[in-house]
Order: C-alpha cells, then structure tokens, then sequence
C-alpha cells in the first residue's frame, strides 16, 4: 500500500455567543488548538452574536475565502431561542452531512447520557466548504474534534475520509 502524506488544510473557527470574549472563548481555544496541534492552519477566528444573519454572514464569507477548507463552529446548536447555528447554516447547505450529529450523540452519549438530545450538532458541505457545527462545552469541543472531525481531515484515515473527497467536492461544487 502506498504511503500518504499528511496535507493540512485550513480552518476558520467561530465561536458563536453573546457572552464569549477572546479572553473568554475556551471552546474556540480548544478546537484551535486541537486542529493546529494535528498540522492543520488556522486560517482565521471569530466570535459572532447570536444573531441569524450575523451567523450566516460570517459562515458566508468564509466560504467566499479561498483559503478555507473547513469551518468548525462552537455554540449555537442548543435549544434556546438564541441557539441558531443550523438555521443561519441552513440556506447555505449544498449537501448535509447527517452521520456526523448521528455519531456525536452517540459518542456524547457515552458521557453525558440523555442529555445529549440537545445537541443539534450536525455537519455539511456549503460550496465545497466543509462545516462542523459542536455544542459549546469545551468537553463537546474536544469529543467532537478528537474523536470525529480530526480523523476525517486526515488524508491517512483509512477506510476513507473528508479529506481525499475535498477535490471532488469542490468540482462538484
């Protein structure tokens, strides 16, 4: 079998909250982290209110950016009214991805029990833009990016991963 190199790819990281500060913000810490830690660029970071359009904004401009290939959002996928990642996420979808929030509920499970029903973490690719949208603890930060979104940028992920699809994704796209 032949050898695969690693190849970073490069990451945007929002944060969305009324309450986070960049002092404040240990959720998007951790997701940064985690992603530069494995070899991958972190391309640009924001905390954004929320608010729909404001969200959906900044979801849009970083799909607009060449440099970004994935975006991992913390925050905004509970139940309040003021939980409103998925939705400003919602028109910007070209394909769902619904195994991820299938898989983190399990895995959130394991740890959290029931309460892990409010969570409406989910994935998606949004014109050739991968999305990952996690609960904002920073223990559901670094399930999600250790044990689900890190194996899938791995080019060396056997069976398969996100990763060696990007190409084609975006062809399509």
């Amino acid at each position: 079998m032949e050898a695969v190199e690693f190849q970073p790819l490069g990451v945007a990281v929002l944060t969305a909250s009324d309450t986070r500060t960049p002092d404040t913000d240990k959720s998007g810490d951790a997701a940064a982290a985690l992603l530069r830690e494995a070899g991958h660029r972190i391309e640009a970071r924001a905390i954004v209110a929320d608010d729909l359009l404001a969200l959906r904004a900044q979801m849009q401009a970083w799909i607009d950016a060449a440099q970004v290939d994935v975006v991992v959002s913390t925050g905004g996928t509970g139940l309040t009214g003021r939980d409103v990642c998925p939705e400003a996420m919602a028109p910007l979808v070209t394909k769902p991805i619904p195994g991820f929030g299938e898989l983190f509920r399990f895995l959130s499970y394991q740890e959290i029990g029931t309460s892990t029903i409010q969570s409406r973490a989910e994935a998606a690719i949004c014109s050739g833009t991968l999305f990952f949208l996690l609960p904002g603890s920073t223990g559901a930060v670094r399930l999600g990016v250790s044990q689900m979104i890190l194996p899938q940028l791995d080019l060396r992920h056997r069976p398969c991963n996100l990763t060696q699809l990007l190409p084609r994704i975006r062809h399509e796209a």
